[in-house]
This record gives structure tokens, C-alpha cells and sequence, in this order.
């Protein structure tokens, strides 16, 4: 019976499944992601990322959901993506580039003395403001929109950073207190509202200062997670347009802390930058039949 050797990775306990597929890929990744990622019965993990070879990039990274949906693009995952390539010498450069269901994304690794990728900053790009694009049902820039929630009206601020982000800001730490289960129900009313027509992750935000976010997550497709590095951009990014913090804050997770910064001036000036850890977990092989793996290419 073959196998399919994986890595398990985090960054910020936003945590997946890494295979490299060099010579071979899981024929059916979607309903893999889907067992794998079960925390009882499967390994665990808020999903299942595949690296593959890339015309465009030093790799391609093919991201799958706990749920087994597609996603473009993660940001706590691709700084895990551009480690593990570089200390498997998959793509051995530093920086190195990224290939996403989102575009190409440039990734810096931060060595420590042995050679080894202890965290990444990773250039996410320009965020993505008009309304249609991101996806939302409005035009223009959505700043403080009002948004029925179940009767109650909630300002939304969307951001896209390849995906579709709502960022509701709160006054207190009541979000935060919330348990899980009514956490969840919260969640799930943001992420298949209609007004996002391909579904929305969610950051509950509480501005602390000028320069650092608190933020509870809400991901379409994985549920709550410890860190969504997207979704803290997509705050970094909506709390400036809405005066409420500097161009360069420090998120602060579930999981850890992420540094975001909106560059003003210079060069890639409006392009949102995100530095944060990219930790090994565990390596392992598992089990498949024949016919769930598929030659590479």
C-alpha cells in the first residue's frame, strides 16, 4: 500500500498539512482535506496545502479547507509553504516566489545561524477595495457599511487580500469572551450572508492603540482558527481607512501576533507586508490506496 509523507506546520496555531508533491499528489485533495483535517478522527488542521511545481514561481502552492473547499491564498500558510520548500530544497532561494490561487507572492525568509527558516515576511500585494472585485454586493470602497445581521445592523469594512474579508470593529472585549459554540453561530450568520456571493471570512477587531489590533477570526470553509494572516492585514488595512490605527500595528491573535504593515512611501508603496512565524509541528506518512494518488505534473 503506497504512502504519502506530510508535514504538520503553524504559523500563529493557524495550522495545516503539508504535502510536497514532487513525484506524487492526492487524486482527490478535496475530500483528503477533508479527512485529514478532522481533529479526532484524521490528523488535524485547518486544512490541507499541497506544493507543486510552478511555470510562474519557485512553487505552487494549492490550498484545500477543512471543509474541502478551494482557498486562494493564506497568508500564515504560505510563509509555512516558503520554509518547508526552502529546507527541503524544493525551491532553494530566499526570497523565493510564491505561486497562489491569488497571484504570485514574494516571501523573505528570517534564517537563524544554522540555516534554518524561523519566521517570513511576505509581500501580500495591494489590497483589493472596490466592492464587486472583492466579492461584496456594493460598489466602490464598503467603509462602516451597515449590514443586517439577523435584525441587528453591523458595520462591515471589506477587504480583500485575495480573498473576500468582512472586518467588524467592537468597543469591548465581549467577542472575545464569547464561547465557542456561540462564537461559531456568529461566525457562520457573517460567512453565508448573501451580500458575499462566494461566502466571507470574518475579523472581529478591537483597536487597542494606534500601532496594535486585538482580532477573534471567523474563516470561511475551517471555522474559528488561531491566526487568519490575511484577515490580519485585511484589519491593518481596514482600521487605517477607518482612522482607527497607523499604517504599521502589530495583530494580536488567538495564536500569537503578526506584524502588519500598509506601506505609504517608496518603493511597493501600498502593498501590505506581514511578518510572522512559520513553526515545524511533526513529520509523518500515512496510508492510501492506489488509486488516491496521482503521478505530479
Amino acid at each position: 500500500m503506497p504512502t504519502l509523507e506530510f508535514t504538520k506546520m503553524h504559523g500563529c496555531g493557524n495550522d495545516y498539512i503539508y504535502v510536497i508533491g514532487e513525484q506524487s499528489r492526492p487524486a482527490a485533495p478535496a475530500s483528503l482535506a477533508r479527512r485529514l483535517s478532522d481533529r479526532r478522527l484524521g490528523i488535524g488542521a485547518d486544512g490541507l496545502i499541497l506544493l507543486l511545481g510552478s511555470n510562474a514561481g519557485d512553487v505552487r502552492m494549492e490550498m484545500y479547507n477543512a471543509d474541502g473547499s478551494r482557498a486562494e491564498m493564506c497568508g500564515n500558510g504560505i510563509r509555512c509553504t516558503a520554509r518547508l520548500a526552502f529546507e527541503r530544497g524544493f525551491a532553494r532561494k530566499n526570497p523565493l516566489v510564491v505561486e497562489t490561487d491569488a497571484g504570485l507572492k514574494t516571501v523573505s525568509l528570517k534564517l537563524d545561524r544554522d540555516g534554518r527558516a524561523t519566521a517570513a515576511t511576505v509581500d501580500m500585494g495591494a489590497p483589493i477595495l472596490n466592492g464587486p472585485d472583492i466579492p461584496v454586493m456594493a460598489s466602490g470602497r464598503v467603509v462602516d457599511y451597515p449590514l443586517d445581521i439577523d435584525g441587528t445592523r453591523t458595520k462591515i469594512t471589506a477587504v480583500s487580500m485575495g480573498n473576500p474579508h468582512a472586518v467588524v470593529f467592537v468597543e469591548d472585549e465581549q467577542v472575545f469572551a464569547l464561547p465557542d459554540g456561540e462564537f461559531a453561530a456568529l461566525g457562520r450568520k457573517f460567512e453565508h450572508h448573501p451580500f458575499f456571493p462566494r461566502a466571507v471570512n470574518t475579523e472581529f477587531v478591537l483597536p487597542v492603540g494606534p500601532q496594535r489590533l486585538k482580532m477573534r477570526v471567523w474563516e470561511r470553509g475551517s471555522g474559528e482558527t488561531l491566526a487568519c494572516g490575511t484577515g490580519a492585514c485585511a484589519a491593518l488595512v481596514a482600521a487605517v481607512m477607518t482612522g482607527r490605527a497607523q499604517r504599521r500595528a502589530i495583530v494580536v491573535v488567538r495564536g500569537g501576533e503578526l506584524e502588519i504593515e500598509w506601506r505609504e512611501n517608496g518603493e511597493l508603496a501600498g502593498h501590505v507586508f506581514m511578518t510572522g512565524e512559520a513553526v515545524e509541528v511533526f513529520r509523518g506518512r500515512i496510508e492510501l490506496d492506489e488509486q488516491e494518488l496521482t503521478p505530479a505534473g
